[in-house]
């Protein structure tokens, strides 16, 4: 089977990097092209070097046209905003795309929503295997408790973290949404400051914490009366979300009809 080129935005940042060695030591997947911002310094550096595996022929580019003839398939780790211009991108070069980047807002969904129509786009709150397998038991455990019993996400990550809650953490809360029957942003509790009354049975609670160099950290509690049900799920490296984002670009690569995915869809579940 011929190898899938893969383009990376975002190719000098830590999980750019970390994409690089990952494609580097998968069968079946190469990588043919990195982008920055023009101003980053990486650019025209090796993408092996940066990656610390050694020179691979592949130089930091700017150019997001370029990247998106050149490659199969691109990842796009970055920002909302660019991870909005890929998808116009993905649809323009009809090449498919992987995004991996959260706290995009209701518009900047809709334009990742109309590129899937034309192109597969997988766009994940999390790329990991056991967070895929959460977000199904979730789901499961919301619908089989009532709403007698409390619903509670506690998210922690880095603290250069700039969107709250976590991609992650309203995923999880729209599985319990879905297993519950309920709509998530009129049932939601965001945050608790002050004199707040008692907590309204049958929301969905969130908290967001951040600090130090977490690469995620997600709980679910269900509270029941004199008894407590917690899911957890910690990511104790990035490594995981890239080795989920290879394997999605593969799935990818090999020929899968337009539309908007999830992990649950590439890993078959």
């Amino acid at each position: 089977m011929a190898e899938i080129g893969i383009g990376i935005t975002g190719c000098a940042g830590k999980m750019g990097r970390m994409l690089v060695a990952e494609i580097a030591a998968t069968p079946g997947a190469r990588i043919v092209a990195g982008i920055e911002a023009p101003s980053n310094p990486a650019l025209g550096r090796d993408l092996g070097e940066l990656a610390g595996i050694g020179a691979i022929g592949v130089a930091a580019g700017d150019d997001p046209e370029t990247l998106f003839q050149t490659a199969d398939v691109v990842i796009d780790f970055s920002t909302p905003a660019a991870g909005v211009l890929s998808a116009r991108l993905a649809a323009r070069h009809n090449k498919p795309l992987l995004l991996g980047t959260t706290g995009l807002s209701a518009e900047q969904g809709e334009a990742v929503r109309t590129a899937a129509t034309i192109v597969p786009i997988v766009w994940p709150p999390n790329t990991s295997l056991g967070v895929t397998l959460m977000l199904a038991l979730v789901e499961d455990a919301a619908r089989r408790l009532g709403s007698d019993w409390d619903i509670e996400i506690v998210e922690m990550h880095h603290h250069h973290k700039v969107d709250a809650p976590s991609g992650t953490a309203l995923a999880l809360g729209q599985a319990a949404a879905l297993g519950r029957g309920i709509d998530l942003a009129s049932e939601s509790e965001r945050g608790r400051d002050g004199v707040t009354g008692a907590r309204r049975q049958g929301t969905i609670g969130f908290a967001a914490l951040r600090g130090g160099d977490i690469a995620g950290d997600h709980t679910v509690i269900f509270a029941g009366a004199g008894e407590r049900l917690e899911f957890t799920h910690r990511a104790a490296s990035r490594q995981i979300f890239a080795k989920g984002a290879v394997t999605a670009a593969l799935w990818l690569g090999r020929g899968q009809p337009p539309g908007l995915y999830g992990m649950k869809d590439v890993l078959g579940l």
